[in-house]
């Protein structure tokens, strides 16, 4: 009898409560895809944000995966795609929060920005009554960060730009670090946070947030899809939400860097590029030749520094002042790859050598 005691009382420890959301309630080991109304439309029809809610039949933490805050960033679209065909409520301890479209007028119209031409990712936290972005920015607020103990927010780079794959995260927070270690990216870049952002937002809310950048807008990419899949199932074994290895038995020193600088076309023409993103650099490494019309004239690109190029312009075709490269200052490269006893040893072996500085968008740069 007092077994079967036990296991009851284990069993009630364990087991999970219904989760309500808007106005549903999900039973534990169930999933349900919940529509919550935005704003009025200029049809007169009402938008609302999509959410897939999978919640575990056992007790854990609440998470959030979420992608296209920037309309045309749609890699994160079909992470979560994979991510729902891979994961079940029945296996998982705890409650996940898919948001595949977080900027639902952006995605329909292919475009980085709302309607009003807002970045809903300067907008947070929002208003209930006020502009569209600012309506949006609070319904993903109070629905779903305020519900969450973690946040992962998947992005891409903007039309005709590529992003290395490349996690980044608040500067000095060892839980996200580990967190950003157990995702696997090539490279973990720590950065101030940006006023108005739904990181600086979720970080003023205690939620601690993983940032993946990766791709290009407007397009899938193999590469950043396998990436981001594998990195966010890590990221969930290692928090305990599903039963699968994080990756972290063998731990290795990982590329990390808080400096980063773009470097920009001396003229304009037609690109010859001899590098691209994921390359390793030494300073005055030759990155491209800019020419004019008929090939005159060219003028070399190098690097700034020795370090890891996590992003490249694909459009050849350049004003002066284009942004055409951006690498990350990598000083501690001779440790990166070797084995570590742990974590925190290998964290402490890559930690970068300077103070952060903020991490700057290319239409950002002076």
């Amino acid at each position: 009898m007092l077994a079967v005691v036990t296991i009851r009382q284990m069993n009630a420890e364990t087991s999970a409560e219904p989760f309500i959301i808007h106005e549903s309630r999900i039973a534990p080991g169930t999933q349900a895809t919940i529509a919550i109304p935005v704003s009025q439309q200029v049809t007169g029809l009402n938008s609302a944000l999509s959410l897939r809610v999978m919640h575990g039949a056992r007790r854990g933490p609440c998470v959030f995966v979420s992608a296209a805050i920037h309309g045309d960033e749609i890699i994160g679209t079909t992470v979560i795609q994979r991510l729902l065909e891979r994961l079940s409520p029945e296996m998982l301890a705890g409650t996940i929060i898919f948001a595949p479209a977080v900027n639902i007028y952006g995605f329909a119209a292919h475009s980085r920005y709302l309607p009003d031409r807002r970045d809903l990712n300067r907008s947070f936290p929002g208003a209930e009554h006020g502009s569209l972005a600012a309506q949006l920015a609070h319904c993903f607020l109070t629905h779903v960060i305020d519900r969450c103990s973690l946040g992962i927010d998947i992005h891409s780079a903007a039309v005709h730009r590529y992003n290395l794959p490349q996690i980044r995260i608040a500067s000095g927070s060892p839980y996200l670090s580990e967190l950003a270690m157990a995702f696997g990216a090539p490279i973990i870049i720590e950065s101030p946070l940006r006023p108005g952002s739904m990181r600086a937002l979720a970080h003023e809310r205690e939620t601690p947030m993983l940032l993946l950048e990766a791709g290009e807008a407007l397009r899938f990419d193999r590469f950043a899809l396998n990436v981001g899949v594998a990195g966010v199932l890590r990221v969930l074994a290692h928090i305990g939400m599903i039963d699968a290895e994080d990756g972290l038995e063998d731990v290795h020193v990982p590329l990390r860097s808080n400096r980063s600088s773009w470097v920009r076309a001396p003229r304009g023409g037609v690109t010859r590029r001899v590098r691209k993103s994921g390359d390793i650099v030494k300073k005055g490494s030759l990155l491209a030749v800019v020419g004019g019309l008929f090939g005159e004239d060219g003028l070399e690109l190098v690097s700034p520094f020795d370090g890891v190029i996590i992003g490249h312009a694909t459009l050849p075709v350049v004003n002066q002042g284009d942004a055409l490269f951006h690498i990350a200052e990598v000083e501690t490269m001779d440790a990166v790859g070797k084995d570590a006893r742990s974590i925190a040893d290998a964290m402490a072996v890559s930690q970068p050598p300077h103070p952060p500085t903020t991490l700057l968008d290319e239409d950002e740069v002076l």
